[in-house]
């Protein structure tokens, strides 16, 4: 199967790291928003990272044109009919997110990959809102897109063989990123085990043992994480961390699991990170942390 024209649905921080690692790859984006002022939104902070890789010397003035041309911005998603797969990357809501499965069962051809960014969501769920579940796949990819060379592919009850063989050949010889199959579960592996890291660095912090930035400090330097689990819970939003780990104590009901209390009350507060440019840490327009 070919993989010319991707469809990207929603221009969050993973839609938009999703988007530029495709275009960076040679493949054609169609890129959806709700709003275009979303739209506009997402595209200047995928402007922006570009930037970045060019004052670094890590792309060219060339090679930047070149990725934003095969980004195509696209307010509806009748037009992503043309694509060869279509990835879902809106929020972790589950009823947003069959609502746009069913209208993209509407849209796409039946021979058409529908998959889903979810880091915590069932599959088998997702799928049961389509008339062809078997072409339904989970593609997690791990946040920064671009430098973590991992995708997570989850498969729904009813998902075919023909849609996971497909999806991996995507992962590993068009994208070039080694794919993992996972069977579904909630949290998949990868959002299980950071979110729990994320909740008790929270605890710690709420217990008053450590700052925030010595908390991220100790296990950035110490264990060689690229970012620290407090900075790394801003770069993922609060809020969706906070979802992930709802959803996960409920379908364990184990205590493990259960939210910190720091955590839920800077989501009440508005505080949800990166988005909204102050979480554990604040950070500047172009995501840099002040």
């Amino acid at each position: 199967m070919q993989f010319k024209k991707i469809g990207v649905i929603g221009g969050g921080t993973m839609g938009q790291g999703i988007s530029e690692m495709l275009a960076s790859k040679g493949i054609d984006v169609l890129l959806v928003e709700q709003t275009p002022e979303k739209l506009d939104y997402a595209y200047n902070m995928i402007e922006t990272s570009l930037d970045k890789q060019l004052e670094k010397w890590a792309i060219t003035q060339a090679e930047k044109k070149l990725i934003l041309s095969r980004i195509q911005k696209v307010s509806h998603m009748a037009e992503l009919g043309s694509c060869d797969m279509v990835i879902e990357t809106i929020t972790e809501d589950l009823e947003q997110k069959k609502s746009v499965f069913q209208e993209l069962d509407h849209v796409c051809p039946s021979n058409i990959i529908l998959a889903s960014n979810t880091s915590t969501l069932s599959l088998t769920e997702l799928a049961s809102s389509t008339k062809y579940p078997e072409r339904v796949i989970g593609i997690h990819f791990v946040y920064p897109v671009s430098r973590i060379d991992l995708v997570e592919i989850i498969r729904g009850l009813k998902t075919s063989n023909e849609t996971f063989e497909s999806t991996k050949m995507f992962v590993e010889e068009v994208v070039e990123k080694k794919g993992v199959m996972i069977y579904e579960s909630p949290g998949f592996v990868t959002s299980r085990i950071i979110c729990l890291l994320i909740n008790e660095a929270a605890h710690v912090l709420q217990e008053g043992v450590a700052s925030a930035e010595d908390i991220d400090d100790a296990m950035r330097i110490g264990y060689s994480f690229q970012n620290g689990p407090l900075e790394m819970a801003d770069r993922f939003g609060l809020d969706s961390v906070l979802a992930a780990l709802e959803r996960m104590f409920r379908e364990f009901g184990e205590l493990k699991y259960r939210p910190s209390i720091v955590l839920k009350k800077m989501v009440r507060a508005g505080n949800l990170g990166l988005k909204s440019g102050e979480g554990f840490f604040k950070y500047d327009k172009d995501g840099d942390r002040i």
